[in-house]
C-alpha cells in the first residue's frame, strides 16, 4: 500500500474518531435534564464536565486546583468561606496563587491572581444553592481519612474518584487504570484505545447530574 493511501487511510479513522467524539457528547448533552447545577469540585474536573455539556460555568471551582484536605474544608463550611477574600500568596511561582481564609487555591489556568479573583467572584455569584454537586479527587495530599470526611460531607450529591474500590466509601467512585499507583492518576486524559474516551468518561456524570430530578 503506498503512502499516499496510508495517510488517506489514517485521515479517514482519524476524521471518524473525532466526529464519532462530538456525536458521544452531543448524547451526553441530549441526556441531560437537569441544566441548572452548580458543581463545587477540588479540580478541572467540574470545568471539563460543563464545557463537555456545553454549559455556562454555574461555579467558582472553574480552572483551579485546591487540595483534598483544604477542599473538605471548604465543602465543610462552604457559605463562611465563600464570604472571605482572597489574598495573594505573591512568593508562589509556579502558578497565581492565593489564600481564601486558611484554604490555598491554585489559579492554575489563569495569567494572573486578580483574573483567578475576578472569575471566582464573578462565578460564585451564579451558584445554585439548591442544586449542588460536590466532586473530589483521591490525589496530591488525600488520605484514607480525608476520603472518610469528604464521605460524611452533608451533601446528598457527591462523588470522589478513587484509584481503588473503597466498598465502605459510599461516595467513593472507582476509576479503572491506577490500580499499580499510590493515588489516582489524571482522569481526564484521554485513554489509550480506538474511540475517544477520558478516564473521567467512566463514570456517568449525565446519570449523577440527572439524580437530583429522580
Amino acid at each position: 500500500m503506498s503512502k499516499k493511501i496510508l495517510r488517506f487511510v489514517r485521515n479517514l479513522i482519524e476524521l471518524f474518531v473525532y466526529r464519532e467524539w462530538l456525536m458521544y457528547k452531543k448524547r451526553k448533552r441530549k441526556r441531560l435534564k437537569n441544566p441548572d447545577f452548580s458543581i463545587i469540585a477540588c479540580n478541572c474536573v467540574g470545568t471539563f464536565i460543563y464545557y463537555d455539556l456545553g454549559m455556562r460555568f454555574l461555579s467558582p471551582t472553574i480552572n483551579l486546583t485546591i487540595g483534598m484536605n483544604d477542599f473538605v474544608k471548604f465543602a465543610e463550611n462552604l457559605k463562611w468561606y465563600l464570604e472571605k477574600e482572597i489574598v495573594e500568596l505573591k512568593e508562589e511561582k509556579d502558578c497565581p496563587s492565593g489564600m481564601l481564609g486558611d484554604i490555598k487555591i491554585d489559579f492554575v489556568h489563569y495569567e494572573s491572581f486578580q483574573e483567578g479573583v475576578r472569575k471566582w467572584e464573578e462565578r460564585k455569584k451564579r451558584i445554585h444553592w439548591d442544586n449542588l454537586f460536590f466532586m473530589g479527587t483521591e490525589r496530591g495530599d488525600c488520605t484514607y481519612e480525608t476520603l472518610r470526611r469528604f464521605d460524611k460531607l452533608p451533601y446528598k450529591n457527591k462523588v470522589i474518584f478513587t484509584h481503588v474500590e473503597y466498598p465502605e466509601i459510599s461516595s467513593a467512585c472507582y476509576i479503572k487504570g491506577f490500580e499499580t499507583e499510590e493515588k489516582l492518576g489524571m482522569i481526564l486524559n484521554f485513554k489509550k484505545q480506538f474511540l475517544k474516551r477520558r478516564y473521567l468518561d467512566d463514570f456517568d456524570y449525565v446519570a449523577f447530574l440527572n439524580s437530583v430530578e429522580e
